[in-house]
């Protein structure tokens, strides 16, 4: 038989609703007869509780004394120290040494400091522009024909002649002339075929020119 079929018979069922109606009946009965009223009188009866203090342990006993050992005194040593020696001088019979005069001291070597010598003085500055200069080559200027025929019979000019590092002449100005205009060009022309001394550097000559016409 499975367990369905157990749980589907009435039988088993019936026993059970019996057994819990007999409990009841029971349970009733007790109550009637006075069982009930005595569970109720114990119910009723005051309860008392007691109340424990809690157990105090007691102090721990305190630590004994330390016993502090004293150290004998002892009295100080006292050192002997011994009375310093005095040496006892003996009297002396006075020496009579000769006293010789100490050498005099060596003169001191003063070594001679060299001398000093004064540099080259400066060369003297070179003037910017040089009067009348010696011309080292080249001709005389030759007295013009074009003054000869005009009567002129002399004249004075003053030029500017710029020379380069070699001596050459690079170029010449007129600054004056007397009369003007009659000698400008014979100059000009005759001074750029001069050289002059070369120093290396390019400066300026200023020359003068006299003209006169010789009988």
């Amino acid at each position: 038989m499975d367990y369905a079929r157990q749980q589907r018979d009435p039988t088993k069922h019936a026993i059970g609703i019996v057994f819990v109606v007999v409990m009841h009946l029971v349970l009733i009965w007790a109550l009637l007869n006075g069982l009930g009223r005595a569970v109720v009188e114990v119910i009723k009866k005051p309860l008392s509780a007691t109340i424990v203090d809690e157990i105090k342990t007691p102090p721990p006993p305190p630590p004994p004394p330390k016993k502090i050992i004293e150290m004998p005194k002892q009295a100080p040593v006292q050192t002997y120290v011994p009375p310093p020696d005095i040496p006892v001088q003996t009297p002396q019979a006075p020496v009579i040494t000769e006293v010789t005069p100490a050498p005099p001291p060596p003169e001191p070597y003063v070594i001679a400091p060299p001398a000093v010598v004064a540099p080259p003085a400066p060369p003297a500055p070179k003037p910017a522009i040089r009067k009348n200069p010696k011309r080292q080559s080249g001709d005389d200027l030759q007295y013009p024909r074009a003054a000869i025929r005009s009567g002129v019979e002399k004249g004075t000019v003053i030029a500017r002649v710029m020379i380069d590092e070699k001596g050459n002449v690079t170029d010449v100005v007129i600054v004056s002339a007397d009369p003007r205009g009659v000698f400008d060009r014979t100059v000009i022309d005759g001074v750029k075929g001069w050289k002059y001394s070369a120093e290396g550097e390019k400066y300026v000559a200023e020359i003068e020119v006299v003209f006169q016409l010789k009988e």
